[in-house]
């Protein structure tokens, strides 16, 4: 492999790998209150929806990303309220959300702009490059890191947040508290469901700037299949990371270098298409696999 193409892999794999990690951390804040988010995919459709009409509404991409994060935070307090108020079973509750997602944005396409499936409205704007002063000067290493949308970086920084908040803060402490031990963590007056409620709707923030991403941090699209399992393979990441942040950040790599590589292959002529297209998926599966067997394994010698 020249240096080109590995540095065209990488380049893509970094900015692949966002919207994973977006939604990642979102799942591991939530995974941390003993909530498993299975509404990822739905929230981050909901997001790039948003983004993309008032983007274009209002002209400036900023503004598709405040709204999509204003709609997409009220709709995970519905979810929040039904899961943790109601008691509603949380896989249903997740599940709903996703099929929610699906139905209502390509309901809306149909009604208000008379579009079947994708929307590109003309006029709209993508979020910002960034080139990087004096990184991107550095052979094969510049090429890498600079010039991502502005969403990629943040990522990192929010990754990096993220183990600050769960392991430096009052309330990551209690957050984690509420997933070791909710019992001890009601007794220690830690008020259980304001914490769960602080979790999922951090997650609803995080959803929508993955799916702001995905809509206007290069494309300036809406598709209604656009996340296309990114959700699930977040979730796939947090197992992986066994719920913390830099691990987490290493599987949504190793995830998005898979599918920047499928990218690559789906380029040679010689390959039916859909071979690469299985192979993040065929990874998710060899990864939940190995981690499955590795803890049957570690329980067996601890029995």
């Amino acid at each position: 492999m020249s240096v080109e193409v590995l540095t065209n892999v990488l380049f893509s794999t970094l900015r692949v790998m966002t919207p994973l990690l977006l939604a990642a951390l979102a799942g591991l804040i939530s995974q941390r209150v003993n909530l498993l988010n299975i509404a990822l995919e739905g929230l981050m459709l909901f997001g790039a929806f948003f983004a993309v009409v008032f983007g274009a509404q209002f002209g400036n991409p900023w503004m598709g990303v405040l709204f999509s994060v204003i709609l997409t935070l009220l709709i995970t307090l519905v979810f929040a309220f039904a899961v943790i108020q109601l008691r509603a079973n949380l896989i249903v509750a997740g599940l709903a959300i996703n099929t929610l997602a699906v139905g209502l944005t390509s309901f809306l396409l149909a009604t208000l702009f008379d579009m079947r499936g994708a929307y590109s409205p003309s006029g709209l704007q993508s979020l910002p490059h960034i080139t990087l002063p004096l990184i991107s000067q550095i052979p094969v290493i510049g090429p890498i890191v600079s010039g991502h949308g502005i969403l990629v970086y943040l990522s990192w920084i929010f990754a990096v947040l993220t183990s600050i908040f769960l392991y430096q803060t009052p309330i990551g402490i209690h957050l984690r508290a509420v997933g070791e031990k909710l019992e001890a963590a009601e007794t220690a007056g830690i008020s259980v469901k304001r914490t769960q409620y602080i979790a999922l709707l951090v997650g609803g923030v995080l959803c929508a700037l993955a799916g702001c991403q995905l809509s206007i941090g290069d494309l300036t699209l809406f598709n209604d299949s656009m996340i296309n399992g990114r959700g699930f393979i977040a979730l796939a990441a947090v197992f992986f990371g066994s719920g913390h942040p830099g691990l987490t950040t290493l599987g949504c790599f190793i995830f998005g270098l898979f599918e920047a590589i499928q990218y690559r292959l789906q380029m040679a002529a010689a390959i039916p298409p859909q071979l690469p297209q299985m192979l993040p998926y065929l990874i998710v599966v060899v990864t939940l696999t190995v981690i499955s067997l590795r803890k049957y394994l570690i329980d067996r010698r601890v029995a």
